[in-house]
């Protein structure tokens, strides 16, 4: 009798799944969710307004994400990545805006372009991509260690970066915040780092071979060109430990590389009083 009820069962449930397509919309099953996380925010938006333009604040992934829209956009909706310090020093970006482009941003601090943060753009991508029908080639912006991520980023994604626009980079966590050269370094921030990428110690840290100056490669062969302007007296971020040496590899490569070198300053202040030549770079290569 039981193996009876089990029989009939089943076949109830065979005939509902195969008459299921036949039901009126109103009264159709309830289905299981598709997990769609990686592309949806939160319900919760704030808007405001950004150098004069339309910025939406929201969360996805757990991350606080920004948008800030061009008023008039420019064909193909093309658009820049600040990956760290969103505001600091903003010409460039601003200038960007009244041009047609979009400037977005996810609070990554302190991951450091580990690959957890990477995971992160790749679903941060994906949204913009889908949800904001943003152009499928970004242009990465990394000030200071921000250029960790966007360096990383790019040579895990070549074919979804357009160029690279990075301002007193770090190439090389040995260097900063390591402190292991010439570098002042920052004790806490490498116990951060060692964290979020997942070092046992310093020697795990200090043999990894995926720091920027190393993973050159993908972006050279993608022949993505890089813009970088630094001051030749940066005693935080040398730049003969970080990005004169991706210079040196990168033209070895036969890869397109340009620096613009401030001399007599620091690691401060980042970008251009007048920001033509970097916005110059980036409407030559996004559009």
């Amino acid at each position: 009798m039981f193996r009876f009820i089990c029989l009939l069962i089943s076949l109830l449930v065979l005939h509902h799944s195969l008459e299921a397509k036949n039901y009126p919309e109103n009264s159709k099953p309830l289905a299981l969710p598709v997990v769609t996380q990686p592309l949806q925010a939160t319900d919760s938006f704030t808007y405001s307004t950004w150098m004069g333009f339309k910025r939406t604040d929201f969360v996805l992934n757990g991350r606080n994400c920004l948008v800030v829209e061009p008023k008039k956009r420019k064909p193909g909706n093309p658009w820049i990545w600040r990956t760290e310090f969103f505001g600091h020093e903003p010409q460039a970006d601003s200038t960007l805006l009244a041009k047609g482009f979009f400037v977005v941003y996810m609070d990554l601090q302190d991951m450091y372009g580990a690959p957890i943060a990477l995971d992160l753009m790749d679903k941060y991508y994906a949204y913009l991509i889908k949800n904001r029908k943003l152009h499928p080639k970004t242009v990465l912006e990394g000030f200071s260690r921000g250029g960790l991520f966007a360096f990383n980023w790019a040579a895990r994604n070549p074919e979804k970066v357009s160029c690279i626009y990075v301002d007193a980079p770090v190439c090389d966590f040995k260097s900063w915040p390591g402190g292991k050269g010439k570098g002042e370094g920052s004790a806490g921030d490498w116990e951060k780092l060692k964290k979020v990428y997942g070092f046992a110690d310093d020697a795990a840290a200090m043999a990894y071979q995926f720091n920027p100056v190393d993973n050159l490669k993908p972006l050279a062969d993608a022949h993505i060109p890089v813009l970088c302007v630094c001051g030749d007296a940066d005693t935080v971020v040398p730049i003969a430990e970080n990005i004169q040496l991706v210079e040196q590899r990168y033209k070895e490569m036969k890869a397109p590389i340009q620096i613009i070198l401030k001399p007599g300053v620091g690691h401060h202040p980042h970008s251009l009083i007048n920001p033509t030549p970097i916005v110059d770079f980036i409407l030559k290569h996004a559009t």
